[in-house]
């Protein structure tokens, strides 16, 4: 049996962006995908193929946690996957018709990362101000109706399916971002654990589809899940002591600046 090759240099990678997602909560994509495409030169298509199985795996840990604690809405779980799961084989099966290595593919595959990107920053900043939208919403007691909200969560769930098996990002910042306005009668400790259950069946199928279509390196995987997954350990550990502002709003400010790179690619 051939073992495959562990990259260090991966593993490295990974380890920093493990700490980061731990730290600050965002998900892995928005780091680990324009990181592989932009430092290592990886093909986009496999770096979101790759990316995906690798959070299907880190997100299926935080769910546990979560699930353990009782901080997960499986209803509006659902909801998400209902949407999310379907766009998420229509889209894998667009990308299999018209093919994900062509070059016309490659530059639409790299601005619509870019573009995902810079609407995650976004989502980031504006993440407390509509926090604080949903508290005055809930305290105004609105009147909610039950059918259009669960009309909305499987409409975002679709968006959500079709931007992470293209770019791998989105179902953290911008998912959370849109369950806080949708559901603000819900403490944010369920929202973020809903979001977090429903990007692991989200996670699996786009990966498992990457993977069927080619666009997933095995080796790359096992490297970089080697060093995240203690990376995410330390980062979970450090964060009640991090000031959570300021690392936001720089990743914010980061993930602008590689948003445009890519996006004008």
């Amino acid at each position: 049996m051939v073992l495959p090759h562990i990259d260090p240099l991966y593993s490295l990678s990974g380890l920093a962006v493990g700490f980061l997602v731990g730290l600050t909560g965002v998900g892995g994509g928005s780091l680990m995908t324009p990181l592989l495409v932009l430092l290592f030169g990886v093909h986009p298509a496999t770096a979101v193929g790759t990316d995906l199985l690798y959070a299907a795996v880190t997100k299926a840990t935080g769910t546990l946690v979560h699930g353990f604690k009782g901080s997960v809405d499986w209803r509006v779980t659902g909801r998400l996957a209902a949407g999310s799961v379907p766009a998420a084989a229509v889209t894998l099966w667009l990308l299999h018709r018209y093919t994900t290595h062509s070059p016309a593919s490659t530059a639409f595959l790299q601005v619509v990362l870019g573009v995902a990107l810079l609407i995650t920053s976004l989502a980031l900043v504006l993440r407390p101000q509509l926090t604080a939208l949903a508290s005055r919403l809930n305290a105004g007691q609105r009147q909610e109706s039950p059918a259009r909200t669960a009309f909305w969560t499987i409409v975002t769930g679709a968006v959500l399916g079709v931007l992470v098996s293209l770019t791998s990002v989105g179902a953290g910042a911008i998912g959370v971002t849109v369950l806080l306005l949708l559901y603000p009668r819900l403490p944010t400790s369920r929202i973020v654990g809903s979001d977090i259950a429903h990007a692991v069946p989200l996670t699996l199928v786009a990966g498992i589809g990457h993977w069927l279509l080619g666009s997933v390196d095995g080796a790359m995987l096992l490297s970089l899940l080697i060093g995240s997954l203690p990376g995410i350990a330390v980062g979970s550990h450090l964060s009640s002591r991090s000031p959570e502002a300021l690392l936001r709003n720089l990743l914010a400010a980061v993930l602008v600046l590689v948003g445009l790179r890519l996006a004008m690619i």
